[in-house]
């Protein structure tokens, strides 16, 4: 197994940090729901809703395919932060300076988790469907990729909420917060009315 993201991860380095690791999970989420959707097709039990499945399937593929890539993304857009961290402030044209580089990069840190949020919404519908209709043999993975969806969605939304506390624009911090909590409630609330519904289902 290719360790590497992980490795990376658990080092001393600032990125790959949360937001990505969030969208990491969002992608196993994806990926965790689609092994479902795949266990389903061709069986004659499910043969009813195939068609539907298989475009389920195809979506998931695109969304699991986002998500690995804002894994990067993210990394990309904390590069720009970092740097505007560690200008000088030591004079008011310094300290000025520092500021205008501060608020330019923090709304592409704030755009990326908010895709990974959205992202991962989507996937929930998909999870959702599946955890209805898909096979029976592999619900439980399907509450699996319900609880990654929380986790990616939670993840996120913090990133969100760390960089909007340092943005001078008091518009566009009502707009990310207020879509963040937004989706993040949303988001849980679905994910842990799956996670119950197939608990009881197995159980």
């Amino acid at each position: 197994m290719d360790t590497t993201f992980i490795d990376e991860l658990a080092g001393s380095a600032p990125t790959p940090g949360g937001g990505g690791a969030s969208a990491y999970v969002g992608a196993l989420a994806c990926a965790a729901a689609s092994m479902v959707g795949n266990f389903t097709v061709g069986k004659k039990t499910y043969a009813d809703v195939e068609e539907q499945v298989k475009d389920s399937l195809v979506r998931l593929e695109g969304l699991r395919g986002r998500l690995v890539e804002l894994v990067g993304e993210d990394a990309r857009a904390f590069e720009p932060l970092a740097a505007a961290y560690r200008m000088p402030k030591d004079t008011d044209e310094e300290k000025a300076a520092k500021n205008e580089a501060l608020q330019a990069a923090l709304y592409a840190a704030c755009d990326v988790p908010m895709e990974i949020m959205r992202a991962t919404a989507s996937a929930v519908d998909e999870i959702d469907f599946l955890a209805h209709h898909g096979s029976k043999m592999v619900r439980s993975d399907a509450g699996v990729a319900a609880a990654f969806a929380r986790a990616a969605s939670d993840g996120a939304s913090l990133n969100v909420f760390i960089n909007v506390a340092s943005m001078d624009d008091a518009q566009a911090v009502a707009r990310y917060r207020g879509e963040a909590e937004l989706l993040a409630a949303r988001t849980r609330e679905r994910c842990d009315e799956l996670f119950d519904f197939v608990k009881t289902a197995v159980s």
